[in-house]
């Protein structure tokens, strides 16, 4: 399934992200503690991963990998040609300066003593990451920063207080604040979010972004599961045949046996 007729080009985000997988959320709507998730189901169709791909290279890929994929396997997965691969997905080099192979696992260009030097802590692999948290963690997660100047890149987060990751998404979704109000226990609740400043997208398309992100997230953390169940129902349906089969059988071989009283 071509996409390139029907994507725009996001430009390829150089900031760095660092914060993704270091602390388990609390729950619970209060200031300063992690805020309720979302409830989200992730979508599988090769449209929706494709929008999902396009995103994570150009604004996770800086400083993230996702070293559990090989780039052929995805485009195999998501019904793109290794062609439209290359073309439009593959950004970093190897050691020669060359463009990565199409075989390779999907990397980054940042090295690990970069890392380690500007952040202290090299990015996680992102390939996993939505098997140790959770897609509607990670749902929550990327609709949830706002702009806290207060922070040294920026950001904050309800769902992940003093988070040390950049807004990433910033240009797409603009900066908002948190809103509360007081329970009557001395409790901050958050009720929402207001807009301070407009992104490219609109809510609905800046969530349909987030949804294709997370979907691909998701695809990463178990690249199988369609096909896994699939073959598991024709499996199922093959022994429920053989099942009845066996019945037919056994009827048969056993109607002419005398029965003993």
């Amino acid at each position: 399934m071509k996409f390139l007729n029907h994507l725009t080009s996001f430009s390829v985000a150089a900031v760095a992200a660092v914060g993704f997988i270091a602390a388990v959320p609390q729950t619970g709507y209060t200031a300063g503690a992690g805020a309720d998730l979302e409830h989200f189901s992730p979508v599988r169709t090769d449209r929706a991963l494709q929008r999902g791909a396009r995103t994570f290279m150009n604004y996770c890929q800086g400083c993230h990998t996702a070293e559990y994929q090989r780039y052929s396997r995805l485009a195999e997965d998501i019904g793109l040609s290794e062609k439209d691969m290359l073309e439009n997905m593959v950004f970093t080099t190897d050691a020669n300066g060359e463009q990565t192979k199409v075989g390779s696992l999907i990397g980054t260009n940042m090295s690990k003593e970069y890392a380690k030097t500007a952040f202290g802590v090299v990015p996680p692999n992102l390939a996993l990451v939505s098997r140790s948290r959770g897609v509607d963690w990670l749902y929550t997660y990327m609709k949830a920063f706002y702009l806290d100047e207060s922070r040294p890149l920026g950001a904050n987060n309800t769902v992940y207080p003093n988070v040390g990751m950049p807004h990433v998404l910033a240009d797409l979704q603009g900066w908002q604040k948190p809103v509360y109000h007081d329970d009557g226990e001395g409790h901050q609740v958050l009720e929402g979010y207001q807009q301070v400043t407009a992104g490219k997208l609109s809510k609905q398309e800046y969530d349909a972004t987030v949804s294709d992100l997370v979907s691909f997230l998701d695809y990463l953390g178990d690249p199988n599961r369609e096909a896994r169940h699939s073959l598991g129902i024709k499996v199922m349906l093959f022994l429920f045949l053989f099942l009845a089969l066996a019945i037919l059988l056994k009827k048969e071989y056993w109607k002419d046996v005398p029965h003993n009283s």
